[in-house]
């Protein structure tokens, strides 16, 4: 059976309020699921418009990378004949996603109880930086949750200072939370016909998202800190310098460990009491580190590479972004799809029977405008 051109989301219209990266994200996955989403837009534009250098074409494309598969109105919602089509849009729409500081869309109507007041099956949902309740007022930026959820205290040597991540991992972990609500509350819609508020922050994102160490703290009472590209509770769980360049080398359980041992070449490693089990490993780590290091140096990272993934070690060399793309291409990925004539990173999911679908380049500011404002100034004939 041939899968459906048309995505698992064929039909949903998906009224988008949100702008720079955790809500347009999210919106973006599910345009590339099948969902019509239409981005609404202040007239200056999305702030990632002017995000710059690099660009394509004269475009950001920190802006290309999150807004493929949409169509773009721009409205100023402090007029009134504008903000009359949000409230049309938002009336007609299954799902409104918002990333405005909490309450701010009431004075225009566009708030949760108004929306649904239009709309009862409307999923609202809202993302922002601290949540609605003490922290509603203060401004929600990925570097700022790094350092106040306690990421970037992890981040770095452990003499050195504090880092941020190289990307802004809780905008995209609370975008990808938003997804996972939204089609939650779609779900229940279905079964009841009533939408609901899902609400996202990213606190709460990062917090759930720093994961063991979270559980350290929390289920442990000890507060972890930075080791650098050390693991606290496995090893050998790191880089290791080779012949060239570093390699990564996991081995998380014993039998990877023997493993890694017969392809060093030191089988006999593997029974030693101080390195047989990985709570002796995590230990030992001291002792059993510059045993690893003078084996390894004896080839390159790419040669170790295929040794190790061979005898089923993982293990992997740390590439710039183009060797990650390289890599992808080499596992038959495909990481790349051209929409219109941007080139695109693939949506990660693969569906077996209603797969990913490109319909659009991300848009111009207000490219579809004169459709879309024509369309909503018309009577909605829909039952």
């Amino acid at each position: 059976m041939s899968g459906s051109t048309a995505g698992p989301l064929a039909g949903l219209l998906v009224a988008d309020f949100s702008r720079i990266l955790a809500g347009p994200y999210a919106t973006m996955l599910l345009a590339d699921l099948g969902a019509e989403v239409i981005k609404v837009e202040g007239p200056s534009g999305d702030d990632t418009r002017s995000w710059m250098p690099p660009v394509r074409d004269e475009v950001s494309t920190y802006y290309l990378g999150v807004n493929r598969g949409k169509r773009s109105i721009a409205l100023d919602l402090r007029d009134e004949t504008d903000a009359g089509l949000a409230r049309e849009l938002a009336r007609r729409a299954d799902v409104l996603i918002e990333n405005f500081r909490p309450g701010g869309l009431t004075r225009y109507g566009l708030d949760f109880d108004a929306v649904r007041g239009e709309n009862p099956g409307v999923v609202y949902a809202s993302i922002s930086g601290f949540g609605t309740g003490a922290g509603r007022n203060v401004p929600g930026y990925d570097l700022m949750v790094q350092a106040i959820s306690g990421l970037m205290s992890l981040t770095g040597d452990p003499d050195g200072p504090p880092y941020r991540a190289g990307i802004s991992v809780f905008d995209v972990m609370a975008g990808n939370h938003a997804v996972i609500g939204i089609l939650a509350a779609l779900r229940h819609r279905d079964a009841t016909g009533e939408g609901q508020h899902v609400e996202v922050n990213l606190l709460s994102s990062a917090l759930t998202g720093l994961v063991n160490h979270s559980s350290a703290y929390v289920a442990g009472g000890e507060v972890p800190y930075r080791m650098g590209n050390a693991h606290p509770s496995v090893f050998p769980y790191e880089p290791f310098p080779t012949a060239d360049n570093d390699l990564i080398v996991t081995a998380a359980n014993d039998s990877q460990f023997r493993k890694l041992c017969e392809v060093l070449g030191i089988a006999e490693m593997a029974d030693d009491p101080r390195f047989a089990r990985n709570a002796d490993r995590t230990a030992n780590r001291d002792e059993l580190r510059p045993l690893l290091v003078e084996r390894l140096a004896q080839r390159g990272a790419r040669e170790w590479f295929d040794l190790l993934v061979e005898a089923g070690v993982p293990s992997g060399p740390i590439n710039t972004i183009d060797g990650g793309f390289a890599m992808a291409e080499r596992f038959e990925l495909d990481p790349v799809v051209t929409v219109g004539a941007v080139p695109t990173t693939r949506h990660p999911i693969r569906f077996s029977a209603t797969p990913a679908v490109y319909r659009l380049p991300p848009p111009e500011l207000n490219e579809h405008g004169d459709e879309l404002r024509a369309w909503l100034s018309k009577e909605d004939t829909r039952d």
